[in-house]
């Protein structure tokens, strides 16, 4: 393994903060002595569909635990997405389904794994061992825990200050996820710094379970397009890890030249670089350009972050007319051409599941109406104009 302060200056590098102090050097101590890798947590409630940049910032840092060897158990809670994390929430969250869960769950491991090794990585779920806990495991589980410690995160307090309603199942939510560092005998769990009340009640239901307390290691949260709040769908400021190239490269882009810098900082090969480029006289619209390749060819490929930057030069920078493309389509063999088969013919989406999160999204027009069906039968009249965001347009004609 390599040298305790080697790894230290790397895993160190960027966090908000590693807890309790000297916690990590004396795990890593001990994994070089003993040649045993740490299992090193990272949970994600599939919530949404869709993976962005905001959840790269603490993947990308799973991706150096695992390159110096250990570890990266990637945890899918389909189990916990059916309560819906409290975090950062005024109000309580809507439950979402099993259903509803496990549909969003299957493009998940897909995403993650455009930054992590595939063949390293444990993908759990962490319905394996709370749907085997009874009653009585539960009440143990909540015998964890004292109301008055739940009530001193911030967004409880918040609530119960203004009468807001808390629901008994958001207090159960941080022992589930506590439980689930439990199960998995976690070494470290990696978050956001939104996430430290969750991660740190980890460590203490770990003690009651007789476990080694995990450390917690947080990331800083980025913010979204608009620059101020949090990167998240439901708010329309967020750019996918699984979003076409031309769309993330535009969306970068359109950031300001402060918030690049940032993004930079955070999302960089070489976190820095630009800036000191920048000092020596690197435009900031060329600066953008960089990182906007580079963070579309880590997604997408050299080749997709190429056509992204020539389509950005060519439609924005030149300003030339957006003409839409030609695009001739086959009917299929079973004449039965829906609008999410249409997207993936002319290849605005990659697959039948992006069409759908295309169409679901409200980025779908046909004939400048958006559409909300993705199975809806799609009818290739004369000069059928096909949009998908402000980036992708097409005029379908039915090959003879």
């Amino acid at each position: 393994m390599i040298p305790v302060q080697e790894q230290m200056d790397i895993l160190c590098r960027g966090a908000i903060e590693v807890l309790p102090a000297g916690a990590l050097e004396k795990k890593l101590t001990k994994a070089v002595a003993e040649d045993k890798p740490l299992r090193i947590k990272f949970g994600a409630d599939p919530s949404a569909p869709d993976l962005h940049l905001g959840h790269a910032v603490v993947i990308q840092k799973l991706a150096e635990f695992q390159a110096l060897g250990h570890q990266v158990v990637f945890l899918i809670g389909d189990f916990t997405g059916m309560i819906g994390d409290p975090t950062g929430k005024s109000e309580t969250r809507v439950a979402l389904t099993r259903d509803q869960v496990r549909e969003n769950a299957t493009t998940y491991e897909e995403q993650v794994f455009r930054i992590l090794n595939r063949d390293k990585t444990e993908v759990r779920f962490n319905s394996e061992w709370m749907d085997q806990m009874t009653a009585a495991d539960m009440i143990r589980l909540c015998g964890q825990m004292t109301v008055a410690r739940m009530v001193e995160r911030d967004d409880f307090a918040k609530r119960l200050a203004s009468g807001r309603a808390i629901g008994i199942h958001e207090f159960i939510y941080p022992l589930v996820q506590a439980y689930d560092s439990v199960a998995l005998r976690s070494d470290v769990e990696v978050g956001g710094t939104d996430q430290s009340f969750n991660l740190l009640v980890g460590r203490e239901v770990q003690r009651g379970y007789d476990c080694e307390p995990q450390v917690v290691l947080t990331m800083p949260l980025l913010e979204g397009t608009d620059g101020e709040k949090k990167m998240s769908k439901s708010l329309g400021n967020a750019i996918g890890i699984a979003d076409p190239a031309i769309d993330v490269f535009g969306k970068l882009m359109s950031i300001s030249d402060e918030l690049m810098l940032r993004y930079e900082r955070l999302l960089g090969a070489v976190p820095g670089a630009l800036t000191e480029a920048m000092a020596d006289g690197l435009h900031p619209m060329e600066a953008k350009k960089q990182l906007a390749t580079e963070i579309v060819e880590r997604f997408h490929g050299p080749e997709a972050a190429g056509a992204a930057k020539r389509h950005f030069e060519e439609r924005f920078q030149a300003r030339k007319a957006f003409e839409p493309e030609e695009c001739m389509v086959s009917m299929p063999e079973d004449g039965d051409l829906t609008l999410a088969r249409l997207l993936v013919a002319v290849g605005f989406a990659k697959s039948g599941g992006e069409a759908k999160r295309l169409v679901v999204q409200g980025a779908v027009r046909l004939n400048e109406i958006v559409q909300d069906d993705p199975m809806a039968a799609v009818a290739l009249d004369k000069g059928l104009l096909l949009a998908v965001g402000k980036r992708r347009l097409a005029r379908i004609q039915l090959k003879p």
